[in-house]
């Protein structure tokens, strides 16, 4: 038997305030932080011994695993990796979400934030938030960096580093830190949801997901804070 504990980073300061964020690399709010703790504690009283730890890029998810590897006490090298990066919400990235349905409406801002394949405007290479202007990203190969992703663009890269850098590890304990939109591509693949089933997947932060696997294939899986659970559309 064996783990995969899936992690949606704590509140972030742009989840606060209702702002599409995607790649800006935003930290932690102070409940954000109290969450990846509280996550933290939740792991360690299921007594599993985490093999390997897996981050993207982002602040807010690389604090998420620092808070509960604390937590843990144990300080295993993390591997970062910049595909399980949000979804890039293209020209509507620092956009209020609210405001946003009042001037398109709701099931056109519903439409962008959970249809598969649908893509925002891309987002002027110009501005403050595109990737190739933040720090954090500057050793992405520029080839690589997106000006805007549909749900479907970002499960192809999710589950082509989950394949080729995961996937083979599975028998052991592992630990993904990341995003409602990574996480979601990663569910997608591992329940085998179809196109519309993982439009409804809701991803709560800071809430790990327990994946329990018997000879690499999933038994059961839940998540450890009962109280903030979504339903998984399985199990």
């Amino acid at each position: 038997m064996s783990y995969l504990i899936l992690v949606r980073h704590g509140q972030s300061i742009w989840n606060l305030e209702k702002k599409f964020t995607g790649w800006v690399d935003v930290d932690l709010t102070e409940n954000g932080k109290l969450e990846a703790k509280k996550a933290g504690q939740s792991i360690k009283q299921e007594k599993i011994e985490i093999d390997l730890y897996y981050s993207s890029f982002q602040l807010r998810a690389k604090n998420t695993l620092k808070i509960i590897q604390d937590e843990l006490r144990d300080y295993k090298k993390v591997k970062s990796a910049w595909e399980l990066n949000e979804r890039h919400y293209g020209a509507l990235t620092g956009l209020n979400k609210d405001e946003m349905k009042i001037k398109l409406g709701e099931e056109k801002v519903h439409q962008f934030r959970r249809s598969w394949d649908l893509r925002p405007e891309p987002l002027d290479k110009n501005s403050p938030y595109h990737p190739l202007n933040i720090e954090t990203y500057k050793k992405i190969p520029v080839e690589k960096v997106p000006d805007t992703e549909s749900l479907k663009d970002t499960y192809e890269r999710v589950l082509r580093f989950y394949k080729e850098e995961i996937e083979n590890k599975i028998s052991k304990n592992i630990l993904i830190s990341a995003h409602g939109n990574s996480i979601r591509a990663l569910c997608k693949h591992l329940f085998d949801l179809d196109d519309n089933e993982i439009s409804k997947l809701e991803i709560p932060t800071g809430n790990p997901l327990l994946v329990i696997l018997e000879n690499h294939k999933i038994s059961n899986c839940r998540y450890l804070d009962k109280e903030r659970a979504k339903d998984l559309l399985v199990f």
